[in-house]
């Protein structure tokens, strides 16, 4: 009877030996087939469990049709779309490696991405057909695709090649938890971006973590905007969603109105932005009238949230937390109980379950209470290192740990808080400065719609802080008073010495401030 039971429950859902890797969307399909998996956000067309299994499962036979194998490279370069995930899945299911591309890049940086992934095979959407161009003129690659007309006289239609392709499970691969899944570039912003090697394992841990420790569920749906090639976009919701049977609309971009229309008819209940997408929100003439009533999650991430953010959604009766991750563990680390929203204001919370972190001195030991030191992280949710770079792996990751570059403090309670990047840390006259707590206290001000702190040189101090501030639309405000405002607040040393205002600053894929750009920009002395 044992065995009879076995048979049929892999033959229907794919179990692997137990160190292996489960076939997720067969599991789910099991489990539950008739739920809602996807919504596009522009057709409405729902997608339920077993139908995206269906589609997954004929991406994997169309993959192999090309001659595609377990550990050869897919190479995507599109916004977000239906078509995404299904390859997405379709890799989890045939072992082959998403390689996740930033369209955001340079036809120069994407030639350096890719010959490093060294794919088999290249997907790209009509958005991008210009630079699949250039880039077909400068690479090798065995095939390209397009989602949309064909540009090239080597390219084939994706569609019709998968239309061609049965939707019966794709021949079985073992696959153990340490295979590689996805290659998720680093943000780049200190240099060429490094290919983070996502597992089966890690992806895997990064959704138990987060599905056991902040509580989402079945019921759980969410508007995934932030970009399929980031780990925010992958493995923040998306994922964890697939792991517990939750619903994903998927959206190209972030659209400001389309985001209001969701929250105020409650058809989402999960969102994760990051803080410039917040500060728009709030500078929005929808903002008044909105109602969060039916929200159960509302997450930054990316970033440090200035505390102003923090403030009008409490006002509005949100529990608005912050987030911390990176692409390197997760992203998802740890997780702050509704119940210390406003005490612990702009606390990360506490690790989450499968996890470690330690926050560690220059000299290498333990920091104290509220010492600012690097955050260190261990778990089966960090990466084992990166693609093609053994030596950024080992300056990375030091006896299973993993060192972020990231500077926090832990108060007496047990509650983590992020400072900063130590690379954005200012260093004047002996004082660090912390930008993240210069900005915050400038948003403070009616004026400013937006601020990013970058260090200088200075000939007395070695090195003082200039802002690059965006002012709000119909308002003024002087250097000199600006400047007044930080001192008010803080340390009169942590105060930025010049004032720069533009019309916008520039940002990264994932809608972060590039600091990078800026310090290039206006970086140098007076």
């Amino acid at each position: 009877m044992v065995n009879t039971v076995s048979h049929y429950v892999e033959q229907q859902v794919h179990v692997h030996p137990a160190d292996g890797a489960v076939d997720w969307l067969q599991r789910r399909a099991h489990l539950s087939p008739q739920r809602i998996a996807l919504i596009d956000s522009a057709t409405h067309q729902q997608i339920t469990f077993a139908q995206w299994n269906q589609r997954a499962n004929r991406v994997a036979n169309a993959l192999h049709g090309l001659g595609l194998r377990k550990g050869d490279r897919v190479a995507i370069l599109a916004p977000n779309s239906l078509e995404y995930l299904d390859l997405l899945f379709a890799c989890q299911k045939t072992g082959m490696i998403l390689q996740a591309l930033n369209w955001r890049l340079t036809v120069s940086e994407l030639e350096v991405l890719i010959r490093d992934g060294d794919p088999r095979l290249l997907i790209y959407s009509p958005n991008f057909t210009s630079l699949a161009l250039a880039l077909y003129s400068r690479i090798d690659v065995e095939h390209w695709m397009t989602l949309g007309e064909c540009a090239m006289s080597s390219d084939h239609r994706w569609a019709d090649w998968v239309e061609r392709a049965a939707t019966t499970p794709a021949r079985p691969t073992p696959l153990t938890m340490d295979d590689p899944w996805i290659l998720c570039y680093t943000g780049g912003t200190t240099g060429l971006p490094k290919g983070a090697i996502l597992t089966h394992g890690t992806v895997t841990w990064n959704a138990i973590n987060t599905v056991m420790s902040w509580g989402i569920s079945a019921n759980t749906v969410t508007a995934l905007n932030m970009p399929l090639f980031h780990t925010g976009g992958l493995n923040v919701f998306t994922t964890p969603l697939v792991h517990i049977g939750g619903c994903s609309i998927v959206c190209p971009s972030f659209d400001i109105e389309q985001v209001y229309t969701f929250i105020e008819q409650r058809t989402i209940n999960a969102y994760l932005g990051v803080p410039t997408m917040f500060i728009m929100m709030q500078q929005h003439p929808r903002w008044a009238t909105i109602n969060f009533e039916a929200h159960q999650i509302m997450i930054s991430g990316g970033a440090s949230c200035p505390t102003p953010v923090f403030e009008r959604f409490f006002e509005k009766n949100v529990l608005f937390k912050t987030g911390y991750g990176l692409t390197e563990a997760g992203p998802n680390t740890f997780w702050l109980p509704d119940a210390d929203v406003r005490r612990k204001m702009g606390s990360v919370g506490k690790p989450l379950f499968h996890i470690d972190v330690r926050i560690m001195n220059d000299e290498g030991q333990e920091c104290a209470p509220d010492e600012v030191g690097q955050l260190l992280i261990r778990g089966p949710h960090v990466i084992p290192g990166y693609w093609n770079n053994p030596q950024a792996t080992a300056e990375t990751i030091i006896d299973g740990w993993l060192h972020t570059g990231d500077l926090a403090r832990c108060d007496e309670e047990g509650y983590f808080y992020i400072v900063g990047r130590s690379k954005d840390m200012i260093i004047s006259g002996g004082e660090n400065i912390y930008p993240a707590e210069v900005e915050s206290t400038m948003l403070g001000h009616p004026a400013v719609s937006e601020v990013a702190l970058i260090g200088i040189p200075d000939p007395r101090w070695s090195e003082v802080g200039r802002a690059i501030v965006v002012l709000k639309a119909g308002h003024h405000a002087h250097e000199r008073e600006l400047i007044a405002h930080v001192t008010q607040h803080l340390a009169s040393y942590k105060a930025p010495k010049s004032i720069i205002f533009v019309s916008e600053l520039p940002k990264t894929a994932a809608g972060k401030v590039d600091k990078k750009a800026l310090r290039e920009q206006y970086g140098g002395s007076e």
